[in-house]
C-alpha cells in the first residue's frame, strides 16, 4: 500500500513538472528556451527574438505568423502543441493577415462573384455534366 502511494506521488510530481517545464512563452523566452521547443531551431529562435526586440511582444498566434518569416499557421499549431504559448495563450491562428496585401484579395473576391451572373454558369455546367454522364452510360451499355 505504501509503495503504491509513493509511486502515485512521484507520478503526480513528474507530470506537474513536465506540464510547467514544457510551456515556453514566446514573449519572454530566451534563445535557449525557444530552441527547447520541438520545431524551433536556432534560426527561427533568433528571428523570433529579433522581431520581438524590434517591434515589441507578439499579441497572438496570427501576429507571430505575420511578423516572423518562415513560420506559418500550420507551424504555429505544431509549436503550440509542443508547448509554445503566445501572450499567455495557446489559441490557434485564425489564418487572417493584418497586412493590406492580405485584405485586398478577400474584398475583391466577393465583388467578382456578385458581379458575374451565377445562374447561366450553373446551367451550363449541369448540361455539360449531364452530357458526360449520358455518354458514359451509353459507352458502358
Amino acid at each position: 500500500m505504501m509503495k503504491k502511494l509513493i509511486m502515485l506521488c512521484v507520478a503526480l510530481t513528474l507530470s506537474l513538472c513536465a506540464a510547467f517545464a514544457s510551456a515556453v512563452e514566446v514573449n519572454t523566452a530566451d534563445q535557449a528556451a525557444l530552441e527547447s521547443v520541438k520545431g524551433i531551431g536556432p534560426v527561427h529562435a533568433k528571428a523570433i527574438i529579433d522581431e520581438r526586440t524590434k517591434n515589441g511582444p507578439f499579441k497572438d498566434a496570427d501576429d507571430l505568423v505575420n511578423r516572423v518569416k518562415g513560420i506559418g499557421p500550420k507551424s504555429v499549431l505544431k509549436l503550440e502543441a509542443a508547448g509554445l504559448t503566445i501572450n499567455g495563450s495557446a489559441k490557434p491562428p485564425s489564418g487572417k493577415t493584418t497586412s493590406a496585401k492580405g485584405a485586398a484579395p478577400a474584398a475583391t473576391a466577393p465583388a467578382t462573384a456578385a458581379s458575374s451572373p451565377a445562374a447561366p454558369a450553373t446551367g451550363k455546367k449541369k448540361s455539360k455534366k449531364g452530357k458526360a454522364a449520358s455518354a458514359a452510360a451509353a459507352s458502358g451499355a
